[in-house]
C-alpha cells in the first residue's frame, strides 16, 4: 500500500470489501483496503487460482488493446471496467498510441469514484456510472459522445463481464446492441468463465464467489461462449483459453496448464 491516501475518494466505504478493490489487490495494485485484503486473501486459501487467474485475464487485455492499436484502432469503450489503476487501458493504448481515448463504464459507485479521482485531468479518458445493460444510456452519454467517433473504428472491451448477464438478459442481445452501432472494422475483445475443462473447480468457485457477493457467473460452454458473437468474425486464434491468445511471453500462461483454461479469450471484428 502506499503511505498516502489521497487517491481515495470521499464518502468512500473502505470497512466493506469490494470487488473492483480485490481485482486491484490481486493485480498488484494499491488502490485497496484491510477488508479487501482480508477477503481476498480468504478467497485465495479455497480457490488457490483465482490470482493467477485474474492476471492472466490482465495480460489478455494487456496483449488485446495493443492488438487492436496495432489495426488501428483509436478508441475504446471499456466495459465493466472496474478500477483503471495496474494495467489500464489507456496507459497501454497511449503508449502506442498517444491521441487514444478511452471511456471506462462500470456500475459500482466505488469503481467510478475511484476512477474519476485517479483519471482527474485527463482529457482524453472519461469514467461513466453506468449498467452495462442500459446501452441506450451508455451510448448517448456525454461522456461517450465526447470521445468515442462512432464512424471510426471502436475497440469494444468486455473483460470477465458477460458471465456475469444472465440468459434473461439476453447477453448476445448486448453484445449486439453495442456492436450494431460502431463502424466496421470495429473489435470486439472479451474473457468468460467457463467449466468445460474443470467442472469441479469452477463449481466451487461460484459457490464461494455466491457467498461473497451474492451473484454467481454463469460458466458458458464454448459452443455457448460462441453464440454471444452474432455476426462478429473471430481473429486467429479464435475462442482459446485466456492464456492461449497470442501470449506474447511466459508470463502470459501459467505453469499450471489447468488455470490457463479457465476463462475464455477472443477477439472478434465487424465486417
Amino acid at each position: 500500500m502506499v503511505s498516502t491516501r489521497d487517491w481515495v475518494p470521499a464518502g468512500v466505504d473502505t470497512a466493506t470489501p469490494n470487488v473492483a478493490r480485490i481485482y486491484d489487490y490481486w493485480l498488484g495494485g494499491s488502490h485497496n483496503f484491510e477488508m479487501d485484503r482480508n477477503t481476498a486473501d480468504h478467497l485465495e486459501r479455497t480457490l488457490p487460482w483465482v490470482r493467477q487467474s485474474v492476471r492472466l485475464n490482465r495480460a489478455f487485455l494487456g496483449r488485446a488493446v495493443r492488438f487492436m492499436v496495432a489495426q488501428g484502432i483509436r478508441q475504446f469503450l471499456d466495459l465493466g471496467a472496474g478500477i483503471p489503476t495496474v494495467g489500464n487501458v489507456h496507459e497501454i493504448a497511449q503508449r502506442e498510441a498517444p491521441d487514444t481515448r478511452v471511456v471506462y463504464v462500470d456500475k459500482e459507485a466505488v469503481a467510478v469514484a475511484h476512477g474519476e479521482l485517479l483519471l482527474a485531468g485527463d482529457d482524453r479518458t472519461a469514467v461513466l456510472h453506468a449498467d452495462v445493460r442500459d446501452v441506450d444510456g451508455v451510448l448517448d452519454s456525454s461522456a461517450v459522445r465526447r470521445l468515442i467517433d462512432f464512424s471510426e473504428p471502436v475497440g469494444l472491451l468486455c473483460m470477465l463481464l458477460l458471465h456475469w448477464i444472465p440468459d434473461e438478459d439476453d447477453p448476445a442481445g448486448l453484445v449486439h446492441a453495442y456492436q450494431e452501432p460502431l463502424a466496421p472494422g470495429s473489435l470486439l475483445a472479451f474473457t468468460h468463465v467457463t467449466s468445460d475443462a474443470q467442472p469441479e473447480l469452477i463449481a466451487a468457485a461460484t459457490g464461494q464467489m455466491a457467498e461473497q457477493r451474492g451473484e454467481v457467473p454463469l460458466d458458458r460452454s464454448h459452443d455457448q461462449v460462441l453464440g454471444l458473437l452474432g455476426d462478429l468474425e473471430l481473429v486467429e486464434p479464435g475462442l482459446v483459453g485466456c492464456g492461449s491468445w497470442r501470449p506474447a511471453g511466459p508470463t502470459d500462461i501459467a505453469e499450471d496448464p489447468i488455470w490457463n483454461e479457465l476463462l475464455y479469450a477472443g477477439v472478434a471484428r465487424k465486417s
